[in-house]
């Protein structure tokens, strides 16, 4: 894989992220930790991995016991260091899982004829697509990343969206009386 689609904000090796324990879990995870022989955030990191095996992303939150595949099975599915294309994958796969914000984003990423590959059908031969990971432009998609967040934020109107031709483009009729010089 190319190394020049990462970003600089990307090569960290990890995130850091800020959580609150109740006095006792903290401490019961500060012992299990020890037992393990790990700092207390390296623990906290090896318990969620291993929970991502027994969550299934179609299921509920307290259901382990589905045949489904895990959050850890479906990891190189669901993950790309683009944040643009995890989302794609993301809605493609568990529209479910999206947030208010996100269901907005996406709606306007289905609904934009620009980003998905299709053709010109119909008599009115009108711009149809697919909405599934094989049809997405996902070039397209990062490109205009941006504005489709602006416009669900509502701090960009929707005119700023990219456009395509909704209707196949008529070619001009050669009238074959014209006098032809040759």
């Amino acid at each position: 894989m190319s190394t020049d689609r990462i970003r600089p904000d990307t090569k960290r090796k990890s995130e850091i992220v800020t959580v609150r324990l109740d006095p006792k879990l903290k401490y019961l995870a500060e012992l299990a930790a020890r037992r393990h022989r790990r700092t207390l955030s390296s623990y906290i990191e090896w318990a969620i991995e291993d929970s991502l095996s027994r969550v299934r992303p179609g299921y509920d939150a307290g259901d382990f016991s589905g045949e489904a595949p895990s959050f850890a099975d479906r990891a190189s599915d669901l993950w790309d260091v683009d944040e643009p294309d995890r989302f794609a994958k993301l809605a493609l796969n568990y529209p479910d899982l999206l947030d208010h914000e996100e269901q907005k984003t996406w709606k306007l990423i289905r609904d934009c004829g620009y980003l998905w590959r299709g053709g010109f059908h119909g008599q009115d031969e009108e711009w149809h697509w697919s909405v599934h990971e094989s049809s997405l432009l996902f070039e397209r998609l990062r490109d205009n990343w941006e504005t489709f967040r602006s416009v669900a934020r509502g701090e960009k109107p929707a005119s700023a969206l990219p456009t395509w031709p909704k209707h196949k483009p008529r070619s001009p009729k050669i009238d074959l009386n014209d006098d032809i010089p040759f």
